[in-house]
């Protein structure tokens, strides 16, 4: 090297300076090995002393040290070198650095780690990583850590070969899309573990701990370069010729890819250069071997991607720089919060110890249920689309379909022949007619969208029968409305992922679509690119009638997919295999003793769920006529489906809970109905643990017109098991089921307990019929590993069936999750290799196999370890008589997450005519009654504006989408209450002494990402007065820190008595009264000479002021202080209301004890009028003193406390739950609070503010009676009332006065921003 022929310490200060920033820029990566050296070896050119080399002895033998660290002169400014570097990056082109990533700290540290070294006159070695100093051997620790590598044992590392065998070529056209996932996320996964093998301690066993991967850097050996030139032994001179040549030979070396395309190792994990013999690597600069004989301290490991570890030989000079520059790239920006600590809720939060009497599971290991068997029926199609040929051909008159327009009677009546011809047009449109004739559109096995409005069933039948001919999967979805349509994005998820891209619709629905300017159908967020075709029978082709469609026997193909919104609001398609679709309709037919030539009314979606599997497709099947009764018309007329039933003799009606309790609402409307023909009166949302009510109410009501008790049926239902049970039709005169009266207290800890004590805490359940025919159910545990139930147990249903979803299309990950279940027993063996699907459903297996259920896991509320069911708790605040105040019982209840804990949240849509009175009630009496029945407290209750709520598109509140509004903060109540100290039981550890040897910055830092309090608010110290005139002529003041408001009221009466201290406006914006500091004074002598001679008031004894806003009530507080009395500001009772204000009047004198009143006449004339005499006993007032017109006398001497301690005056407030509180204040505090409002809003007296607030406690009767004669400021005075009779009075009398300061309450804010919020223009000035 250049620099052992150079003494260091003789160089000039320039050239040490340059070297030392030279050494600085490689260190940060500023510059490139090859460049650091080119430019050090110019830089030592002319100072080079020419002398033979000789091997150096053994024990002249030095380490190198190219930094600055040798050299003996002073080191340079720290802001000049950052100058000059600063301007050479502004310069530099390829290779600087991101301004983002530059730490000034960092520079800092360095810079002084530099100069430490240079006072010290020290040659060391200079560090290339942090190692551990307890390491013994320099060979065995050459290999840095690593996650990857750490499990390896050294005997298997030294069996391997130096790289990595290659693999076997993997075609990437025949690798499945599972192992691609895999492999992408065990190669992101390995390389970001290498990535950060820097910032690990050594893998090995060491007797100091090792810490967590800190992506911060370590400051403090890091301030020289990383490479380090190894020593050189005896037998090994070199010239700076050949290092040069072996130097640039090195920097252009790079490590290639083996021949078989597998990754390229990751070179970010290099081992530290060796300090023993060193290694000669190869000329070739293609590293592809290693032999047995090469040291493993020039050894690298590196990742393949597939989480192997290769070794391949490098030399260390270079690669330690391009480790070094590879890591900066490859670290990211922004470190994931988990990298730097590992939360501990336990070390947090107070922990909730366990209660030992929870009630426990106690019963035995469930069996598994088994359905009936699934009979076979010889006329039973081999498809479902050889069904509708059947009929189309033999029963081509037979009604199939009739729709209902708008206003409820029939619009059309589609036959089967219609049916199955219209069907055929567009199957064979499908596949001929829509592309060339050489390349169609659409291919068998394609998936297609069908875009249909609820009120044109006709047309989703041809759409849906035709894309089955066809052999096209259809995915029916709700037709769009807007950009804007709750959950659109996620609906183009599905549709993306199913790989959608032609839409089947209407011709009416098309021109509803939203369209762009130049008529083309909008672009949905999320949506992919799809093409429209309309399947009006005008734009079909007739097919040759050489032409039939293809119908095979029903196989595992995707029939149809059928979309689900989870929880979260995510939409997933399940798709029905062929084969599932047929044996659900033949399952539906056996369990529901279906028959041909029946008529069934359909009031549910018929694009999915029960409303699609009976009304559509098991109707098909047994050549059903169906009536449609379509969502707008059960809004319009709610009896419409019950006429349907008794004009046409139904059999069969598919409705919800809400039908039923709709058409109960509106029977009185019409009478002359029967329901005697139906003999099942199917419930879709009989799971809903409530729906028992609705069926018992309609029962009760639609009993006289024949409906039968046991033709109501309710189901369980799921998208992915599709029918889980089903009540089947009873036989005329059989007694109902028993119901199960189930305590709530034990179900939220998932335990079947009889409830026997409290019926207000009682769930009444009805069954849910048996399991389905062919399939087999068990009870699971919904959390954890899906082990068995006990019999006493709440659990999620499972159910194997052929009759049920296949998968959650395009998702292989969340379908093995829920499609491919394995239970296992107690002991956590499977019981069988028969897969399950999960239901979503909660529930458990009664007497004789009934099926009950109590929940859905999407509704399950885990708050503080108990289970909660947002349908129950839906149910409890719609029995608090929400007629008056929630509007058509829309609510929505939902968890968050605070504070390591669900908090429950309800949000509901208040009717426009509610007042907030009626709101806050309805409130209140929900609180009370979900926290006595569920004993869990709400977090929150709001009540927002009637149909601001997203909705789903038939009406229903969207969850997810109110969940993320009120997440945002973008849900706007008109009405709220919190309430987070009734459910936030979890409050933080107090804080602890931190242990010795912990310094401030670690404790700030780790409190800091803990969510711990660190420090404590406080405002600016008060100090000594400001004011020091007022100080030197207050000299009868014995101290001045406490400042007595009788004593400033006296001085500035004195000093400067015409000073205007209060103005008193009325509505219309004129000054009423106004009061100079010697009035005031002279009028609170009045006051104190009255109560000192009438009210014979002593010292000490509290006067309650009653008094309106205004001058008279500041005068007669003043008044009280002279006399030595202590003033009660009271609220005067409203003239108009005197029965629900004057007992709280009359509350406050008999708490406070006062000895007296001090008001005016017409206030007295109110006490001791016949109205008051009926809410409170007018004859136990104390001393009423009226003071509008008090004689001119002066007290014999103005009271001066004879400590600040003492008490000044009593400040009541009623909260808005009607407690009644009351706090002592003292002249010490109404010195220091006037103070401090002094300094805060920099009042003085050329100062004017204008207080529009109630001055009856709080800031507000601060701010109205005591700042103004402290500080001296001018207040004007805007009583709130006035503002009913002139909203503009508090803005206008801004603008008038010119008012920088002004105190106002947010009722005022609120009132005017309503009241005036469309009159902008007409009040600028």
């Amino acid at each position: 090297m250049a620099d052992r022929r150079v003494d260091l310490s003789a160089l000039p200060k320039e050239v040490r300076d340059q070297l030392a920033e030279l050494d600085l820029e490689l260190s940060e990566g500023d510059i490139t090995q090859k460049g650091y050296e080119k430019k050090r070896t110019k830089l030592l050119a002319p100072y080079i002393i020419q002398t033979p080399v000789e091997p150096p002895r053994q024990n002249d033998i030095q380490p190198p040290a190219p930094s600055s660290s040798s050299s003996h002169g002073p080191p340079p400014s720290s802001s000049s070198r950052y100058r000059e570097r600063r301007s050479r990056r502004t310069h530099r082109s390829g290779g600087t650095r991101d301004e983002r990533y530059r730490s000034d700290i960092h520079s800092e540290a360095v810079q002084a780690a530099l100069a430490k070294h240079k006072e010290e006159k020290m040659a060391l070695p200079m560090p290339t990583k942090r190692r551990s100093t307890y390491v013994q051997s320099p060979v065995v620790t050459r290999t840095p850590p690593d996650s990857s590598s750490g499990s390896e044992d050294e005997t298997s590392v030294r069996r391997q070969s130096s790289v990595v065998p290659p693999q076997p070529m993997v075609n990437p056209n025949l690798q499945s899309p599972d192992s691609w996932i895999n492999s992408t996320v065990q190669g992101s996964s390995t390389s970001s573990s290498a990535s950060s093998t820097l910032s690990h301690g050594e893998a090995r066993p060491q007797p100091q701990s090792q810490p967590k991967p800190q992506p911060q850097p370590q400051y403090k050996p890091q301030y020289q370069p990383l490479y380090q030139p190894p020593y050189q032994p005896q037998h090994q001179p070199q010239s700076s010729a050949h290092t040069a040549a072996v130097t640039d030979m090195l920097a252009h070396s790079r490590i290639a890819p083996s021949e078989n395309s597998t990754p390229p190792p990751d070179v970010t994990a290099v081992a530290p250069p060796s300090r023993g013999p060193r290694v000669d690597l190869t000329s070739n600069p293609v590293v592809r071997g290693m032999s047995r004989g090469q040291s493993r301290s020039s050894m690298m490991e590196t990742a393949d991607g597939r989480g192997n570890i290769q070794r391949v030989p490098v030399n260390s000079r270079v690669s330690t720089k391009i480790q070094q520059l590879l890591n900066t790239l490859k670290r990211p920006k922004r470190p994931p919060l988990s990298e730097f600590f590992t939360d501990d809720a336990e070390e947090i939060v107070e922990v909730p110890q366990p209660d030992p009497n929870v009630p426990k599971p106690e019963g035995r290991q469930i069996i598994p249920v088994k359905g009936e068997p699934l009979g076979v029926v010889s006329n039973w199609p081999p498809a479902l689309q050889a069904a509708l040929a059947r009929w189309g051909a033999t029963q081509g008159k037979s009604p199939a379909l009739t729709a209902l327009d708008i206003t409820g009677k029939p619009l059309c009546t589609l036959t089967y022949g219609k049916l199955w011809s219209r069907s055929v047009k567009l199957a064979y449109t499908l596949l001929n007619k829509l592309g060339t004739k050489n390349e169609q559109i659409l291919k068998p096995g394609d998936k297609v969208a069908l875009v249909y409005p609820n009120s044109d069933p006709g047309m989703f039948w041809v759409a849906f029968y035709g894309c089955l001919l066809a052999e096209v999967i259809p995915v029916p979805i709700e037709v769009p409305l807007s950009r804007k349509d709750v959950g659109i994005s996620q609906v183009g998820f599905l549709l993306g992922s199913c790989g959608v891209g032609l839409a089947l619709t209407s011709e009416i629905c098309l021109k509803g679509l939203p369209k762009t300017p130049t008529g083309e159908i909008l672009q949905f967020k999320g949506w992919p690119r799809l093409k429209w075709v309309v399947t009006d029978s005008k734009y079909l082709t007739k097919p040759s009638k050489d032409w039939q469609p293809h119908i095979p026997t029903a196989n595992t193909d995707p029939a149809y997919i059928e979309y689900k919104a989870s929880k979260d609001g995510t939409v997933v398609g399940v798709a029905v295999s062929k084969v599932a679709m047929l044996t659900h309709c033949q399952a539906l037919t056996q369990a529901c003793n279906y028959c041909e030539g029946e008529t069934l009314v359909n009031v549910l979606d018929f694009k999915k769920d029960i409303g699609l599997w009976h009304g559509v497709l098991t109707a098909v099947m047994n050549r059903i006529h169906t009536i449609s009764v379509p969502y707008a018309v059960m809004k319009a007329c709610p009896l419409s489906w019950v006429q349907r039933v008794h004009n046409h003799k139904a059999r069969i009606a598919l409705v919800k809970c809400r039908d039923l309790h709709w058409a109960m609402m509106a029977h009185r409307d019409q009478r002359d109905t029967s329901l005697a023909s139906l003999r099942m009166l199917i419930v879709a949302d009989g799971a809903n643990p409530w729906s028992v009510s609705s069926c018992d109410a309609f029962l009760n009501v639609f009993q006289s017109h024949g409906l039968k008790p046991e033709v109501i049926c309710p189901c369980a239902t799921s998208p992915e098991a599709m029918t889980v049970a089903i009540r089947r039709p009873g036989v005329p005169g059989t007694p109902l089921p028993a119901r199960a009266i189930l305590s709530m207290g034990g179900l939220s800890h998932g335990v079947i307990r009889v409830n026997t004590e409290d019926k207000n805490s009682a769930l009444t359940v009805q069954d849910v019929g048996h399991v389905m025919p062919g399939a087999l159910m068990c009870i699971v545990k919904p959390d954890g590993p899906p082990q068995l139930c006990k019999t006493d147990e709440i659990g999620e249903i499972i159910i194997n069936s052929r009759a049920g979803g296949n998968m959650y299309y395009g998702l292989p990950g969340v379908t093995k999750n829920t499609f491919e279940v394995i239970p296992v027993n107690a002991n956590g063996v499977p019981i069988g290799e028969i897969p399950f699907v999960r239901s979503g459903l909660l529930g458990f297996v009664g007497p004789g196999s009934l099926i009950f259920v109590v929940g859905k896991i999407e509704g399950l509320l885990m708050v503080s370890g108990r289970r909660h069911n947002a349908d129950d708790l839906v149910a409890t605040a719609l029995a608090v008589e929400p007629v008056k105040t929630v509007y058509r019982g829309r609510i929505a209840v939902f968890s968050i997450t605070v504070f390591y804990d669900e908090r429950v949240t309800i949000v509901a849509e208040q009717r426009p005519d509610a007042s907030e009175e009626d709101s806050f009630q309805w409130m209140s009496r929900v609180l009370q009654a979900i926290d006595s029945i569920h004993q869990v407290g709400l977090y929150c209750l709001a009540l927002v504006p009637a149909n601001t709520l997203p909705k789903t598109p038939l009406g229903g509140i969207h969850i997810s989408d109110t969940k993320q509004f009120f997440l945002d903060g973008n849900l706007h109540p008109c009405n709220i209450l919190m309430c987070p100290h009734t459910c936030v039981t979890n409050l933080p550890k107090p804080r602890q002494k931190q242990p010795v040897g912990v310094g401030p910055a670690s404790v700030m830092v780790g409190n800091l990402v803990a969510g711990k309090r660190i420090a404590q608010a406080a405002g600016r110290d008060l100090g000594m007065i400001e004011d020091q005139d007022l100080v030197r002529k207050l000299c009868m003041w014995p101290t001045v820190m406490h400042q007595y408001l009788t004593e400033a009221l006296q001085w500035r009466a004195q000093t400067d008595a015409d000073h205007v201290l209060f103005v008193l406006l009325n509505a219309k914006g004129v000054p009423v009264s106004t009061a100079t500091c010697v009035q005031l004074h002279k009028r609170a002598e009045k006051i104190a000479a009255a109560l000192t001679e009438k009210g014979s008031i002593n010292t000490g004894e509290n006067v309650v002021l009653l008094y309106p806003p205004g001058i008279d009530l500041i005068a007669a507080f003043y008044g009280c202080l002279y006399a030595g009395c202590v003033p009660v500001n009271v609220r005067p009772p409203h003239p108009q209301n005197l029965a629900a204000t004057l007992p709280t009047v009359r509350m406050i004198i008999d708490v406070s004890k006062a000895a007296c009143i001090l008001t005016t006449q017409s206030l007295m004339r109110t006490l001791r009028s016949k109205e008051a005499a009926a809410s409170v006993n007018i004859k136990t007032w104390p001393t009423i003193i009226d003071t509008d017109d008090l004689p001119r006398r002066r007290p014999p001497q103005i009271y001066k406390p004879p400590t600040a301690e003492m008490i000044a005056y009593l400040d009541f407030s009623v909260s808005t739950t009607g407690m009644l509180t009351g706090v002592k204040v003292s002249h010490a505090a109404v010195s220091a609070l006037c103070r401090s409002i002094k300094l805060q809003c920099e009042l003085y007296s050329s100062r004017q503010i204008a207080i529009c607030l109630d001055p009856y406690c709080g800031l507000g009767f601060v701010l109205w009676c005591l700042a103004s004669v402290y500080s001296g400021h001018q207040s004007v005075l805007i009583p709130p009332f006035e503002l009913e009779s002139c909203l503009s009075l508090w803005l206008s009398t801004l603008s008038q006065y010119r008012i920088r300061d002004t105190f106002c309450s947010y009722s005022v804010m609120e009132l005017c921003t309503k009241g005036l919020g469309t009159q902008t223009e007409l009040l600028k000035p």
